[in-house]
């Protein structure tokens, strides 16, 4: 009877949890038949998350069958209801409603995360969301769909809420995706809300002035200190009671980690993510690990944590993978590390921002930075080719490697 890791989640952490899985057995000679690996979710491919606000979200995907195929990793398609570490099994549901248990001997828990949707009035009905494919599929359908309705301020107007990332990036898109399907003439109206002082919060002082500025030459509106109080079909009310006319709502602002994260018996943080070991087990919970944005885990001795991006949950995925392989096999684990910290936040057409360290050291700008912006959307977070070399020096360089 052959051992089992399990890999729950098949986005960036789980993708590089099971490589890193398999290049460990790989490495210690143990065969597939006596420790199998097998990766659980929805589909077998990756979402290109980061670039669910891009044009053509459909085309977002990345298939994983042959590379799972190359390096001897199994699939089990369905999405995971139940963990019971008690037992070392979990409850698989496929697609037609049928359920299976599934025994593990390391468990590697890669669910990721989902938008944060606040009980205000309106937005689950009125409101959307693109954290995830199919909401940004049908956030691209309904915008097509506006070419069909009479020219209004309702109709020419989009609304974002949050000045994070994320809204920073749909924002900045807007003006161009609408003009494409509303015409060069069209009177458009973009608007971030957000209850912030500023822009971009979280990157701070450094790179605000190249934001704003890049905002003002796109002739987007903030609107900041204010919330969103409520939705309707046609118009947004924000906290300070004025009303924008709009028919698109794009909500951005904040996400959970999976809900899977509550059923493990162990400590969690304020966005539901599980407070892990160095080695990235959870407390509590044996042959348990967490990673990606399930994962609260130390990046560096300075006293920062990593953050819920691709960036982080390659590195993540990529030491799980090695620690519960290794754990199993009676080999040490690694402690995670990842001391490096980048972000490259694209504003519109020809433009981005590349930053270094956790303060947004601005090093580079404008068109250089948006050829930057570009190979890591199109390039660097893809999947490697489905050969075991490649996707083994791959693991190696995301586990090894800092920017």
């Amino acid at each position: 009877m052959p051992k089992n890791i399990v890999v729950i989640g098949a986005g960036f952490a789980g993708l590089m949890a099971a490589l890193g899985a398999s290049r460990q057995r790989h490495e210690l000679g143990v065969s597939p038949s006596d420790v199998a690996i097998t990766v659980v979710s929805p589909a077998p491919e990756l979402v290109i998350r980061p670039r669910l606000y891009e044009r053509q979200p459909e085309q977002m995907v990345a298939p994983l069958t042959e590379l799972f195929a190359a390096t001897d990793i199994n699939y089990r398609q369905g999405s995971v209801e139940i963990i019971d570490s008690a037992t070392s099994t979990i409850t698989v549901v496929a697609a037609d409603g049928t359920s299976a248990t599934l025994p593990y001997d390391r468990l590697i828990l890669a669910a990721g995360s989902n938008g944060f949707t606040p009980p205000i009035p309106g937005l689950a009905e009125f409101g959307f969301a693109a954290t995830q494919l199919a909401e940004a599929i049908e956030l691209d359908r309904h915008l097509h769909a506006l070419a069909k309705m009479p020219a209004s301020p309702a109709r020419n107007t989009v609304v974002v809420g949050g000045a994070g990332f994320t809204g920073l990036e749909f924002a900045t898109e807007m003006p161009g995706r609408l003009r494409e399907i509303l015409g060069e003439d069209a009177d458009i109206r973009v608007v971030i809300v957000d209850r912030s002082e500023h822009v971009a919060p979280a990157m701070g002082v450094e790179p605000r002035p190249l934001i704003e500025e890049r905002l003002r030459a796109l002739g987007i509106e903030t609107r900041l200190n204010v919330g969103i109080a409520g939705l309707d079909e046609n118009s947004v009310t924000l906290s300070n009671g004025e009303r924008i006319e709009t028919s698109t709502v794009i909500w951005s602002a904040g996400m959970r980690a999976s809900p899977l994260t509550a059923q493990l018996p162990a400590e969690r943080d304020n966005l539901g993510r599980l407070v892990v070991e160095p080695d990235l087990r959870v407390p509590g919970a044996p042959g348990v690990f967490a990673t990606g944005d399930t994962a609260k885990a130390k990046s560096d001795t300075a006293g920062n944590y990593a953050v819920m991006s691709c960036q982080h949950a390659r590195r993540l995925g990529a030491f799980a993978g090695h620690n519960a392989a290794a754990d199993l096999l009676g080999e040490s684990t690694l402690p995670y590390d990842q001391p490096a910290y980048v972000t490259c936040l694209d504003l519109g057409p020809d433009t981005a921002i590349f930053t270094r360290g956790w303060n947004s050291k601005v090093e580079i700008t404008g068109a250089a930075a948006k050829k930057v912006k570009q190979e890591i959307n199109e390039v660097w977070i893809y999947p490697p080719a489905a050969d075991r070399t490649a996707a083994y020096e791959n693991v190696l360089y995301a586990r090894t490697v800092d920017f």
